[in-house]
């Protein structure tokens, strides 16, 4: 625990969304189960690696850290919650393309969130990495981009403003291990994909697909952006997220042979310049640190 303390969050945060860009292969891996069934197993899997990992930083504190998080920490992780199904409920009622678009607003939301409620100064740099991030993003999806259903459309902001406001309530309780409010997260999603699923039991198969999704890629991906995001400005945080939606399709393309059109690999690069662009500060920091 101690070692991811240390590490930087730009890092922690980039390490997450590296554990989150695998969501869509393992979902396009899935055989005979549905987003529902899927919604469930990977929340499943998804609360035993949060309640591991609760359980090995506080030992029989657990439950203090539950009280400490109070109220921020219950209406995150309901919000939060609501993200993960409102993900589900866009992928039934829009397109792929539509919501992968959607959710990359969320860079957007951080850096108005954090300006109104933290008064975060947004900079040069940060705005000139937005919009360069944005126009990638754009370029990947805007051929392909159909106005599809428009509930599904709505539903698909739920998720961009859920991850807003998650990161801004850890960014404005700083000394707080926000971590807690994902169990709460994890435990309605399981329980509205239960109940929604009607049928829960699937082939071994899918139910180990479940695990990789739950433990690793959203269990890792989430903890480490959470303790990532305490230490990383929000408008920041929201343009290195946007490293998921480029390395998702690359993921695709080398283990499933999904190759993307040329446009997704002009728009992915842009993104890496505009991530890429947020490190700079850091390596001049350390580059200093070091000489001194």
């Amino acid at each position: 625990m101690n070692i991811i303390s240390k590490l930087p969050g730009p890092i922690l945060v980039f390490l997450g969304a590296l554990s989150l860009s695998f969501g869509g292969l393992i979902v396009k891996s899935f055989q005979g189960a549905n987003l529902w069934q899927i919604l469930f197993w990977r929340s499943i899997f998804f609360i035993l690696v949060v309640s591991i990992f609760l359980i090995l930083k506080y030992r029989k504190k657990v439950f203090t850290a539950f009280v400490i998080s109070g109220i921020p920490g219950l209406i995150g992780g309901l919000i939060l919650s609501t993200g993960f199904c409102g993900y589900v409920f866009a992928m039934y009622n829009t397109t792929v393309a539509n919501t992968n678009f959607i959710i990359q607003t969320q860079t957007i939301f951080l850096a108005i969130f954090g300006y109104l409620f933290l008064k975060e100064k947004v900079s040069k740099l940060t705005l000139v990495s937005i919009i360069l991030a944005i126009s990638g993003i754009i370029l990947m999806v805007g051929t392909s981009l159909s106005p599809g259903q428009m509930s599904g459309n709505i539903a698909a902001f739920i998720m961009p403003v859920s991850f807003a406001i998650l990161i801004l309530i850890v960014r404005k309780y700083p000394s707080v291990d926000m971590v807690p409010l994902q169990l709460i997260a994890g435990i309605f999603a399981m329980l509205v994909g239960y109940f929604v699923a009607g049928k829960i039991m699937i082939s071994f198969y899918d139910i180990f697909l479940g695990f990789l999704a739950g433990f690793f890629q959203l269990g890792f991906g989430f903890i480490l952006i959470t303790i990532g995001a305490r230490r990383t400005p929000s408008a920041l945080v929201g343009v290195i997220m946007l490293t998921e939606a480029v390395l998702g399709p690359m993921w695709a393309w080398i283990f499933i042979n999904e190759k993307p059109p040329l446009m997704v690999v002009i728009g992915g690069s842009v993104v890496i310049i505009a991530v890429l662009l947020q490190f700079l500060p850091l390596l001049k920091k350390n580059k200093a640190s070091l000489q001194s």
